[in-house]
């Protein structure tokens, strides 16, 4: 259990998939180590770079992306500002050119395959997803860093504290657990949204809270709705077809739409069963993490391996529950301090403790979001989580070729119907006879997250990843 006073905009970032401890963590680690670089003012007289991958980020990094990450970093890119429709043009001008601008400054020698070492049989001391720096200059001198991607994109350098606004500023409602929830709520009487909105009031005053929450939900919104008008086959080699657009158009009945907002109608109007209903939130969560397998722009809720369950299960609540632009506000602060609580108290990264870490965060995260905004006190709310995590408790992480496309697309479908199972259950429930509580479940976790075999892990070397005989064309 840490102290860490974490923001709701530390949990929900946007970024490029295919995933934020693979991807956005060391796309991020290469940004910092270029700053300490051009702090020491020797940016001007570097000669060559190497990047050193580790543990998780070695043996599954290709299919994350990793080498990806680190080169766009190390070249000046931004994964929030990226025209993503450029990636493949610059990857493949570096490899051709044997060259990159550094930070966009500085032209050096580069060769992404043999500058960006993976060493499948190390892993570092600290945390599974390890990578280390190393800048040589003309005079001799050698920069070196390591840093470490704990998951949903938080970064730690070595002999340093994560980044993020953590231990930053004094804030009015600390939480660690979900008991200071309810004792802060005893105090108070306040839900959690707003205890939230008051702690994020230290760092941003409420225009700016607002818009860029609401930012943080168009991003997510736009993931849906471009997911659901790409057809074709994933990138990777695994040749998995995407299934979210041919789903949207059949679901449509052929129907085509403008924009979104006609998009959200004509699913209004198209039907109310409950095969209808569980139709499209399954589509939501695939046409996210479709996206986020192809590289495309998506938002770490809290990792990119889950961020679809919690756009899903938000859209579904807009679309067919009347939800407003409070409710989304409401819905996403509430779910940030969820993730923060199982940051602190467990892990959000799946090289840590699976794909419970992952799949099982951001449905808690979810469930206790759309328990909010249904009408759930602040007791029903943590309820949620709680059921939503206790049945995810001991899910793998075994990636197939090490990518983010079996099982991890799917598991995001199943982790949006749970939340709102979950969430169900917990509204017409007395958390009063619960028998398990949410800092139960989050204990729960971290221990069968210790007790798990490294292997299910995020490393491709069990589970599904060596029991489907694919062969890969590409990977």
């Amino acid at each position: 259990m840490t102290s860490e006073r974490i923001s709701v905009f530390d949990i929900f970032k946007i970024g490029i998939g295919p995933s934020s401890s693979h991807t956005l963590g060391p796309w991020r680690a290469a940004q910092q180590f270029l700053g300490i670089v051009k702090e020491r003012g020797l940016l001007g007289s570097v000669e060559k770079v190497t990047v050193h991958l580790f543990g998780s980020l070695a043996k599954t990094g290709r299919g994350h992306g990793t080498d990806i990450a680190v080169i766009l970093g190390l070249s000046g890119y931004d994964p929030v500002t990226i025209e993503t429709s450029s990636i493949d043009q610059i990857l493949a001008d570096i490899a051709a050119s044997g060259s990159l601008m550094l930070h966009g400054e500085m032209q050096i020698h580069f060769s992404p395959k043999t500058d960006v070492v993976f060493h499948k049989t190390e892993t570092l001391p600290f945390h599974p997803n390890g990578l280390g720096f190393s800048a040589v200059c003309l005079n001799g001198e050698v920069v070196e860093e390591t840093y470490y991607s704990i998951g949903g994109g938080f970064v730690i350098q070595e002999g340093k504290e994560a980044t993020g606004k953590m231990l930053s500023a004094d804030i009015p409602y600390p939480v660690d657990r979900a008991s200071d929830v309810l004792e802060w709520h005893r105090v108070t009487g306040k839900p959690i949204w707003e205890m939230v909105l008051d702690n994020e009031r230290v760092w941003k005053d409420d225009a700016a809270i607002r818009k860029d929450l609401l930012n943080i939900w168009r991003v997510m919104q736009d993931s849906i709705f471009l997911g659901c008008q790409h057809k074709g086959v994933l990138p990777g080699g695994l040749n998995v077809q995407r299934r979210a657009a041919e789903l949207n158009q059949k679901l449509l009945k052929g129907h085509t739409c403008a924009g979104c907002d006609e998009w959200v109608e004509l699913i209004r109007n198209g039907g109310s069963g409950f095969n209808y209903t569980l139709d499209w939130v399954s589509c939501f969560a695939l046409a996210v993490n479709e996206q986020n397998a192809s590289y495309s722009r998506v938002v770490t809720a809290p990792t990119n391996g889950a961020a679809g369950v919690i756009p899903a299960v938000l859209q579904f609540h807009v679309t067919f529950c009347g939800g407003t632009e409070e409710d989304i506000f409401r819905f996403l602060l509430t779910a940030g301090e969820i993730g923060s609580i199982f940051k602190k108290g467990a892990t959000i990264s799946a090289a840590m403790g699976g794909c419970q870490a992952e799949i099982g965060v951001s449905s808690a995260m979810a469930a206790a979001g759309l328990a909010q905004v249904s009408g759930g006190s602040v007791e029903q709310c943590l309820m949620a989580a709680e059921i939503a995590m206790e049945h995810h408790l001991g899910l793998t992480c075994d990636p197939v070729a090490g990518l983010v496309q079996i099982p991890c697309i799917e598991r995001n479908t199943m982790g949006a119907i749970k939340a709102i199972t979950a969430s169900q259950l917990a509204l017409q429930s007395n958390p009063g006879n619960a028998k398990v509580s949410l800092d139960n479940v989050v204990s729960t976790m971290w221990q069968t997250a210790l007790d798990m075999n490294n292997r299910y892990k995020e490393t491709s070397e069990a589970g599904l990843a060596v029991n489907i005989p694919i062969s890969l064309s590409e990977c």
